[in-house]
């Protein structure tokens, strides 16, 4: 008799929780855009050293006046690697991990944590030109 009213409670249990977990499952998270994301938010905050004529152009060699730029990376290589936020150095240097002669934005407020996450999350899901 218990065995079969725990029986009983269990497929009730579990009824209940596929009718409510079909209403309530989770929305897919809106993919991160390079073009109304992080470019604005790159040239905002970078822009006036990694463009044109700026000093972080000429030292490093990173533009971040496009995606192209960005994903040349620097005179030593690299510094997004799609996928892979804990490779990519420019979350090393928005982070502050980095030795603080070249952490960025160079002699300037950290970047916010929404604004590195931003970013964080578009290298997460690839990186891609969007």
């Amino acid at each position: 008799m218990v065995f079969r009213y725990s029986l009983t409670l269990v497929a009730s249990g579990l009824a209940l929780a596929l009718a409510f977990g079909a209403e309530a499952a989770p929305q897919k998270k809106p993919k991160i855009s390079f073009a109304d994301d992080v470019l604005p938010l790159l040239q905002f905050r970078c822009g006036s050293c990694h463009t044109g004529e700026g000093d972080g152009l000429k030292i490093s060699g990173l533009d971040l006046g496009s995606y192209e730029g960005l994903m040349k990376g620097t005179k030593h290589g690299a510094i997004v690697v799609p996928g892979d936020v804990l490779t990519s150095n420019l979350m090393v240097l928005l982070d502050g991990k980095a030795d603080k002669s070249i952490q960025m934005p160079h002699g300037q407020k950290k970047l916010s944590t929404c604004d590195r996450d931003i970013i964080r999350t578009w290298i997460h899901e690839g990186a891609k030109n969007n």
